[in-house]
């Protein structure tokens, strides 16, 4: 049915299908919360971001009253505050968010636009973040998991429930939303792409963001995707459209995208005076308000003009007393902000397995080796194999990562056993493979994504670093827990694309555990603990170190997991301490031999043991740190710091650091050997701090 035809259709029938009262409830609600900031609460510096969603408002809450399965999920942005309050969130908490009061969204940590709405009874507001088109792959891993929770673990309700996210015509031009697309269409995911055309991207034409402005005709030809396209001020046709776009959805368990044109009423952001738009544009505007146009649409077929104005002044009514509400709530105590970085005893309210009720297997740190020595690639692929086994929520998945077995061949044969629902390919697209992790995770899955090469995560860090503030950002709301797989560093040779390491980064992304084993059996109790664990972590594993004959270890059993934040004493002495990790290990114990050294191998950088390197320093006197990284703000930097600080007066010599040279890693084998230390010249940076 054409477009026009199927509003003529639904004009002619019974608006019964519509509760338009509970819309005009609503709608009058957010029109009054808007009035209310842009008239008072900005000018007195209360309301510090204000997003006005006038003329987004209509279709958004026509869409969120469609959201009634259990596991429906919608992820908006920062204009998406309609949809929440027909959600049914709280305008006390959407008001005292936006003033940065205690409670709400985020406690006061984040700006009160970005919205989250945990809700285990009913449709979910997942996460929000602050960047253009970072809604998309989270939205498309809660979608995968709605399938897999219903196929693989037999729920009947998440097998009617769906995935929707919201964006502007703007957004249509991230990665994001390319990814997402690629991800709902090649594996036929319940989810709803929501692009709200208002025209502009802040001031930028949509014609700008996509050919002729118009991302629905562009993507008609798209295979495996359904689109719904038309006017979101019209109440019959955004009603008609919605219903459709959403039952299609549902019904089909295919995606769907559902393009409405709407009027921006207000500029961008309260600070947007709009000067940029022609006169006639703004008319134009202003003339399409879906605010007049469901007034006359209901007044007075279906609802008086007193039970409209009744209405209106009822809103008013309820956004005074939210905002009386949310300025009788302080600010919160700034000391609490060092609180939930971390997983630390309060369980979030969503988002991984503990929150369903998961308790992990019990475990020892007591490794009982046997069998015969083992390299990392196998000691790691038998711990995935055994928590697979052990997790029906787990899954593994990236590039190359099902029948080729990894390009490292860590997860060879995992799919053959535990089948491609569990053990899967990817698109080649990082920020999708982080992106649905984090999704994946949110919907109460274990999701194991494999960064093919440390350098391949540079497109996924918005994802990466939006995973890992969120449990913050939320306070305690919501939480990722994941386990990232990234093999790093040189093997054999190196170049600037496959050999980096880089690990400061991920140290420097709050929220982030970071392991990086040296050996078999460290990365068997770290992995182990990882993936039983309730934070996100990147597991780090040294490409030089998957099949080296010292990082062979016995097997240590099979309950084996090593807590975080405990370093390991290689060597023992009483003349020098060298500190390092992951692929140098091996090198900083053979330079050590023969001298009376502390050898100390972290095993993780985030949380790093602190308290081992200082009770080493304060015995050794001497303190070198050893690590492949570039010098320059590398981690050996921090460490530095927190001797030199902490244990100066134990100090009899500077504090050293042995690393790259500020370069990315060469090819050349020769420039290779020269530029990552070598045991020759850590043994030569060693005696000149002995002998200091």
């Amino acid at each position: 049915m054409a477009r026009s035809q199927a509003a003529t259709a639904f004009r002619n029938a019974p608006d019964a299908d519509v509760d338009w009262a509970t819309v005009l409830r609503h709608m009058a609600l957010s029109r009054a919360l808007d009035e209310m900031e842009e008239t008072r609460l900005v000018p007195e510096k209360k309301v510090l971001y204000q997003f006005s969603a006038r003329g987004h408002d209509m279709a958004q809450i026509l869409l969120g009253m469609q959201l009634t399965e259990r596991h429906d999920a919608v992820c908006g942005y920062y204009r998406s505050r309609p949809l929440l309050l027909a959600l049914g969130v709280d305008p006390v908490d959407a008001l005292g968010s936006a003033m940065g009061r205690a409670g709400g969204y985020s406690d006061g940590r984040d700006i009160g636009v970005v919205f989250n709405h945990p809700n285990r009874d009913g449709a979910t507001a997942l996460p929000m973040c602050g960047g253009v088109g970072a809604q998309y792959t989270p939205t498309a891993g809660w979608a995968q998991a709605l399938e897999y929770q219903a196929k693989v673990l037999g729920s009947d309700a998440h097998g009617r429930s769906i995935a929707v996210v919201l964006g502007g015509d703007g957004s249509v031009a991230s990665n994001g939303f390319w990814s997402a697309l690629t991800i709902a269409t090649t594996q036929k995911l319940p989810m709803l792409f929501y692009v709200e055309d208002n025209g502009f991207g802040i001031s930028v034409a949509s014609t700008v963001q996509t050919p002729g402005g118009n991302i629905a005709a562009n993507l008609a030809s798209w295979n495996g995707l359904r689109i719904f396209a038309g006017d979101g001020t019209d109440p019959v046709e955004a009603a008609q459209l919605v219903a459709e776009a959403v039952a299609f959805v549902r019904e089909e368990r295919g995606p769907a995208m559902l393009r409405l044109t709407v009027p921006r009423l207000q500029g961008h952001s309260f600070q947007d005076t709009q000067a940029y738009k022609p006169e006639t544009v703004v008319a134009a505007e202003r003339a399409r308000d879906p605010w007049c146009k469901l007034q006359a649409h209901l007044v007075p077929r279906i609802l008086s003009k007193s039970d409209w104005d009744g209405a209106v002044k009822d809103a008013a009514e309820r956004a005074e007393a939210a905002r009386e509400a949310a300025e009788a709530r302080p600010v919160g105590d700034p000391a609490t902000v060092l609180r939930h970085v971390f997983h630390d005893g309060e369980m979030q309210h969503l988002g991984g397995l503990m929150p369903l009720g998961w308790t992990p297997p019990p475990s020892t740190d007591q490794a009982r080796p046997e069998g015969q020595r083992i390299n990392m690639v196998t000691a790691i692929r038998r711990v995935l194999d055994q928590e697979l086994t052990l997790n029906p929520r787990m899954v593994v998945f990236g590039e190359d990562v099902g029948p080729k077995g990894g390009v490292h061949a860590v997860t060879l044969g995992l799919q053959d056993k535990h089948g491609a629902d569990r053990v899967f390919d990817t698109s080649l697209s990082e920020e999708g493979i982080i992106g649905r992790a984090v999704g994946m995770a949110l919907a109460g899955l274990l999701p194991v994504p494999e960064i093919q090469f440390r350098k391949y995560a540079e497109p996924a860090t918005e994802q990466l670093n939006d995973c890992g503030s969120m449990r913050w950002r939320t306070n305690n709301r919501f939480a990722a827990p994941m386990v990232v797989r990234m093999p790093v560093g040189f093997f054999k040779c190196g170049d600037p694309w496959h050999s980096q390491t880089n690990e400061v980064a991920f140290v420097h992304s709050p929220g982030w555990k970071v392991a990086s084993p040296s050996n078999a059996e460290d990365a068997v109790g770290l992995l182990r603990s990882a993936l039983r664990g309730n934070d996100p972590v990147i597991f780090l594993e040294h490409r030089a170190m998957l099949d080296h004959s010292w990082a062979r270890r016995p097997w240590p059993g099979d309950d084996f997991a090593l807590p975080f934040g405990k370093a390991r004493l290689v060597a023992e002495g009483t003349q020098a301490t060298i500190v390092t990790w992951g692929g140098l290990v091996d090198r900083c114990q053979e330079a050590a031999q023969g001298l009376s050294v502390d050898v100390i191998d972290l095993r993780t950088l985030v949380p790093w043991d602190r308290e081992a390197v200082l009770a080493s320093v304060a015995k050794t006197h001497r303190c070198l740190i050893v690590h492949e990284d570039l010098q320059t703000a590398g981690f050996g930097a921090e460490i530095a710091a927190v001797v030199a600080s902490e244990g100066f007066t134990d100090l009899d010599a500077p504090v050293e650091r042995l690393t790259m040279p500020d370069i990315p890693s060469p090819h050349n084998p020769v420039y290779l050997d020269w530029a990552v230390p070598s045991v020759a010249a850590i043994r030569a940076k060693l005696n000149d701090l002995v002998g200091f």
